[in-house]
C-alpha cells in the first residue's frame, strides 16, 4: 500500500489508488479500501504557535507621541534655517511617517482571547498579553479565541456492536491551546471540531453493545464513564491537528431507535420478571427448607417421603404464584 506525501502547503492530497487484493477461484474481485492515514502524516510538519513581540499599548502610545513631537519639531528647525535646514526636514519628515506607520501596530485584545499576527502571508507570532497592545506595524491581526467552549452533537443513529440501532448525544468541552495550528492548519477549526466528534461518538457506538454485552463487557448503558473517557480520547487524537484539546465528554442522550424500541422495551421487562421470579423461587425454597427442618426438630408430626414431596410442591405453589392461593381443608384421614 503506498503512503501518501507530506502536504505542508495545504492543497488537497492526491487520491489514493484503490488496492484490488486477489481473489480466491470463482470469486470476482473487489475494491480493498485503503487505510486513512492519521492527520500528522497527511499534513507534515505542523505549525507550532510562537510568541510575537509586543509592548504595552500605553508605553506605545507615549513613543509615538515622541515620534510626532520630534518629527514636527525638527521639520520647524529645518524651515527656520535658510540653506542648511534641508536635513531636518528630512529627519522629520521621516520621523513622521515612521509614526503614521506604527499607528497600524496598535490593537485591543480582551481577556480570553489572542491575535494572531500575519505579515505579507507570514506567520509572525500570537499575542496572549490582554490590554492595549503594540506590536509589529503593517500586520494583519485575526482574533482567535481561547475561551473553555462546549457543544452537544447532534443525535445520531448508529447500529451498536450487536446490530441493534440506537440513538446516541455526546457534550464536548473543548479549548483551543494552539492558536497557530487552529488558524492555518484547518479550515473553520470549530466545524472541525464539530465534525469529528460526531465521527468519533459515531465509530464508539459500534464498537460497543447498548446492553447485555459478554462478562466483563463494557456497555454503552452500563459503563458511561469508561465509554466517555474513550469518547474524549479519541476526539483528541482527531482534532489535535487543529491546536484543540478536549477537556470533558458526557453521553446525553441515548436510546434504542424507534423503531426497535418497543421490543426492546419487552426484553428488558421479561428480564426483570425473569429476575424477579428467580429471587422469589431462591426465597420460596429457603423458606420450605426452613419449614421441613423446624417440624422435623420439634418433632410436629411425622412424615414420609411423599407427604414430605407433597408439602413441598403445595408451599412452592402459594409461594410462587401470582394470584392468592384459595386454601382446601381436608376433612378425611
Amino acid at each position: 500500500m503506498s503512503q501518501m506525501n507530506p502536504n505542508p502547503a495545504g492543497y488537497p492530497p492526491p487520491m489514493p489508488q484503490m488496492d484490488m487484493a486477489p481473489p480466491p477461484v470463482g470469486v470476482p474481485a473487489q475494491p480493498v479500501p485503503p487505510q486513512v492515514a492519521p492527520p500528522q502524516a497527511i499534513t507534515g510538519k505542523l505549525l507550532q504557535e510562537k510568541k510575537a513581540p509586543s509592548i504595552s499599548g500605553i508605553l506605545g502610545l507615549v513613543l509615538l507621541l515622541a515620534l510626532w513631537l520630534l518629527g514636527i519639531i525638527l521639520i520647524g528647525m529645518g524651515a527656520g534655517m535658510a540653506y542648511s535646514g534641508g536635513g531636518f526636514i528630512a529627519l522629520g519628515v521621516v520621523l513622521i511617517i515612521v509614526a503614521v506607520l506604527f499607528q497600524s501596530a496598535f490593537t485591543i485584545i480582551q481577556p480570553g482571547e489572542t491575535k494572531v499576527l500575519q505579515f505579507l502571508g507570514n506567520y509572525v507570532g500570537t499575542v496572549r498579553a490582554t490590554g492595549l497592545r503594540m506590536t509589529i506595524p503593517l500586520t494583519s491581526k485575526r482574533r482567535v479565541s481561547v475561551r473553555v467552549r462546549n457543544f452537544e452533537t447532534r443525535e445520531i443513529k448508529v447500529n451498536d456492536s450487536q446490530g441493534n440501532p440506537v440513538v446516541i448525544g455526546a457534550i464536548i468541552v473543548w479549548q483551543v491551546h494552539d492558536t497557530a495550528q487552529s488558524t492555518f492548519q484547518v479550515e473553520y477549526y470549530e466545524n472541525f471540531v464539530n465534525v469529528q466528534a460526531e465521527a468519533a461518538l459515531r465509530h464508539i457506538a459500534t464498537i460497543h453493545p447498548y446492553d447485555n454485552g459478554e462478562s466483563g463487557e463494557a456497555t454503552l448503558r452500563g459503563a458511561t464513564d469508561q465509554v466517555a473517557a474513550e469518547l474524549a480520547q479519541e476526539v483528541g487524537e482527531r482534532v489535535a491537528i487543529a491546536g484543540v484539546r478536549i477537556i470533558e465528554t458526557r453521553i446525553s442522550s441515548l436510546s434504542y431507535a424507534p423503531e426497535i424500541a418497543s421490543a426492546m422495551l419487552q426484553r428488558q421487562q421479561a428480564q426483570a420478571v425473569l429476575a424477579a421470579r428467580a429471587k422469589i423461587v431462591e426465597g420460596a425454597v429457603t423458606m420450605v427448607q426452613s419449614a421441613l427442618n423446624r417440624i422435623d426438630k420439634d418433632g410436629i408430626v411425622e412424615m414420609d417421603d411423599d407427604r414430605k414431596a407433597a408439602m413441598v410442591a403445595n408451599l412452592l405453589v402459594v409461594l410462587c404464584s401470582d394470584s392468592r392461593a384459595m386454601p382446601t381443608v381436608n376433612a378425611g384421614s
